[in-house]
């Protein structure tokens, strides 16, 4: 995984070079789309959960209207430990997309992003506790997605401590622990990559 503003990074100095688009991890040329899409099929063929949850997620590769082998793509991928298959295919059973709605499914495929360490689906977690009046739970979410540096979460706080819902102490823990995780993830180039996709 590489990050947003290093991969900008990596853009804008191709731009400024007038260098061939190239792979920000390998270096070697980025291949034409046909090309592209021979190399993720040859990764997934070799298990590659990252590319798996790639192909089903981008339904590029499964033709129009294939939702099966979408959904069976992100479910391989996420047997094998690929976080970005449990959000997508939370989304799509918490939407029916291409499979029956089952919310009970789309929990279970946020829960196991959340338990990785994925921000957002800990924060998902949260607002379902919320809709059902666990707010004891929510809370205990949000902080955890809070102290990883996730923006939605300490809005949610916030308005949690407005409400009385959390402490004045966890309030200011969590309000700390954000902006730790905020301060360690800057860079110029994720700032400029951040101004850049807010435009």
């Amino acid at each position: 995984m590489i990050c947003r503003g290093c991969d900008y990074a990596n853009n804008r100095r191709q731009i400024e070079e007038r260098l061939r688009p190239t792979c920000p991890f390998c270096r070697h040329p980025v291949p034409e789309t046909q090309e592209a899409n021979k190399i993720a099929m040859k990764r997934v063929a070799a298990n590659d959960p990252v590319a798996m949850a790639e192909v089903g997620g981008s339904g590029r590769l499964c033709h129009e209207g294939d939702d099966d082998s979408a959904i069976e793509y992100l479910t391989k991928a996420a047997e094998l430990g690929a976080v970005d298959a449990h959000i997508y295919l939370s989304w799509l059973y918490q939407k029916g997309e291409g499979v029956y709605k089952d919310e009970k499914k789309g929990l279970y495929h946020f829960e196991e992003a959340a338990m990785v360490g994925h921000p957002e689906a800990r924060y998902q977690l949260a607002c379902h506790e919320g809709a059902e009046g666990r707010f004891d739970r929510m809370v205990e979410h949000l902080i955890i997605s809070a102290n990883l540096g996730h923006d939605k979460s300490i809005q949610a706080l916030k308005l949690c401590y407005k409400e009385g819902k959390i402490s004045k102490e966890d309030f200011a823990s969590a309000l700390r622990a954000h902006q730790a995780a905020v301060n360690e993830t800057k860079s110029p180039q994720r700032e400029e990559a951040s101004m850049m996709r807010n435009e």
